[in-house]
């Protein structure tokens, strides 16, 4: 099935994806993941490609992510870091990127505050356009790494309970885990102050818990968000201590679950807030699992961008394939 899916000029959102695009990604990531296992982490599969990363928010995991599978893919890459900048209309957005362009670029890699941004850079230029986040809208290669790190664990997700809890009103994270779970036939909650959730959350076909102890029992795996304090005004929640009381996760709580459950969270962590030490720390947390699977996430969507056959991804670890 995957074989015949192919991913088309950008990727923007998982909302639009398929079912089996959305699964492209993930089988063509899984034979990448062994070259940054090796000595010699690079292979020379976009070689002659030129990508550019436009942060216009502040990023390191993502950012440095990125950079890393484009630099063992042999791409060249520029990383613009404009946070704060002149770059907030979308007129001079464009302008950057045509300038860009005019350098003979093939791919640009967009982080930005405005929910599509990137979708309205990748209508307006030839190269592709992948999105790193964009405002709180999606952020999908998160979500693909998500998708890759329960798949590990579970093999299929069909069936599953997954549930997100915390801060999902402004969560890119948690929009891009809705629809790409949903798609490969998962069961998906969210769990929150009803002040930290979407109004029509209910219409996405999730299920919604009011207290974190009754997620903990239905979920096999939770994605813990982190509270994004800096979009924030006073008013969300009472406090950071009385979050953690009411809905943080912590070791008591998953004592008490009636199953062992796998932990996820996107980054960075606000320790003894969401989440305790104990539990980001402790067996069942693949969080570390999902920093590596965005390496090879982010290789494989690139390489597919590219040109790339699914079928030559084999080909492409072993530094043969992928001349795109």
């Amino acid at each position: 099935m995957s074989g015949r899916a192919r991913l088309g000029k950008d990727l923007l959102a998982l909302e639009p994806l398929t079912a089996d695009q959305i699964r492209l990604v993930l089988d063509t990531a899984e034979p990448l993941k062994e070259i940054s296992e090796r000595a010699i982490k690079k292979v020379p599969t976009l070689r002659g490609q030129t990508v550019v990363n436009l942060f216009f928010e502040a990023s390191t995991r993502t950012r440095v992510s990125f950079e890393f599978a484009e630099k063992r893919m042999s791409a060249d890459t520029v990383s613009i870091a404009s946070a704060g900048s002149s770059v907030s209309k979308g007129e001079t957005l464009v302008d950057t990127a045509r300038n860009l362009e005019a350098m003979r670029i093939d791919m640009v890699v967009i982080r930005h505050g405005s929910s599509g941004a990137a979708q309205f850079l990748a209508e307006r230029i030839q190269s592709n356009v992948i999105n790193a986040g964009d405002g709180t809208h999606e952020h999908p290669t998160q979500g693909l790494l998500d998708l890759l790190t329960l798949r590990d664990r579970f093999k299929t997700l069909e069936g599953r309970r997954v549930c997100i809890v915390g801060d999902v009103l402004h969560s890119r994270v948690a929009r891009s885990n809705i629809w790409g779970l949903k798609k490969l036939g998962a069961q998906v909650g969210v769990c929150g102050p009803r002040s930290l959730l979407p109004n029509a959350i209910d219409e996405l076909g999730v299920e919604v818990f009011d207290r974190v102890e009754a997620a903990i029992e239905w979920a096999e795996a939770l994605n813990v968000l982190r509270l994004q304090l800096e979009r924030m005004q006073a008013g969300y929640i009472p406090s950071l201590r009385e979050y953690n009381r009411v809905f943080g996760i912590t070791r008591e709580r998953l004592e008490r679950a009636p199953r062992d459950i796998l932990i996820l969270h996107p980054g960075p962590m606000n320790r003894g807030v969401e989440i305790d030490s104990d539990v980001a720390d402790g067996p069942h947390s693949v969080i570390l699992d999902q920093v590596t699977n965005g390496v090879a996430v982010r290789m494989a969507v690139l390489y597919l961008l590219a040109g790339g056959a699914p079928e030559l991804a084999e080909a492409a670890k072993k530094g043969r394939g992928g001349d795109a």
